[in-house]
């Protein structure tokens, strides 16, 4: 077909299903950015906890021990040096950092050890033997425990990968987003 040839209609034809195919991921596309704006929706990625769709709720109470919550990790150099290492994902947080969706494994007050397993006030919580290497094979150290400082937050995921306060310590509960509730999800 030359520039000025009229296209014919077998060719028009064949052009709308990829036209639709186009207008509708577009669509998709736009209700989704929407939605994670508006209504605090966020796509899950990393294996630590079911992927797919999650949704941001607001905090009516404080949070508790057991809470699943969404969290902005601080700007330290071990969450720095995880970002660099591919432990995080790019966002909106503070350093450029996306928000986590960990469980509240303890607050304030409380005592972590971590050894063989992690300690809350003696009692050790399942799943939660940090490991020496990553899946790279490079170095992790882990937190070194202590008291929970008021006002913060030891997170853990039962996923033997994650990274999560066993590395980096407990974070300041100010960065609490909201809990996170499971939209569309499914577990690997």
């Amino acid at each position: 077909m030359t520039p000025r040839e009229k296209p014919t209609p077998a060719k028009v034809r064949q052009r709308r299903p990829a036209l639709a195919l186009i207008a509708a991921s577009c669509g998709t596309a736009l209700a989704v950015i929407i939605g994670g704006v508006v209504g605090g929706l966020r796509i899950n990625t990393t294996p630590s906890e079911p992927l797919g769709l999650w949704r941001i709720a607001r905090l009516d109470r404080p949070v508790h021990v057991g809470d699943m919550v969404f969290v902005c990790p601080p700007v330290t150099e071990t969450v720095s040096e995880g970002f660099a290492r591919g432990y995080l994902r790019a966002g909106l947080c503070p350093g450029g950092f996306g928000p986590l969706i960990k469980t509240v494994a303890a607050v304030g007050g409380q005592r972590i050890d971590v050894t063989g397993d992690v300690t809350i006030d003696g009692r050790p919580i399942e799943s939660s033997n940090p490991v020496s290497r990553d899946g790279q094979g490079r170095p992790l150290r882990p937190y070194a425990g202590g008291t929970v400082p008021a006002g913060f937050l030891f997170l853990h995921s039962p996923f033997p990968g994650s990274w999560d306060s066993r590395y980096f310590g407990p974070v300041p509960a100010s960065g609490v987003l909201g809990f996170a509730m499971q939209v569309l999800t499914y577990a690997p």
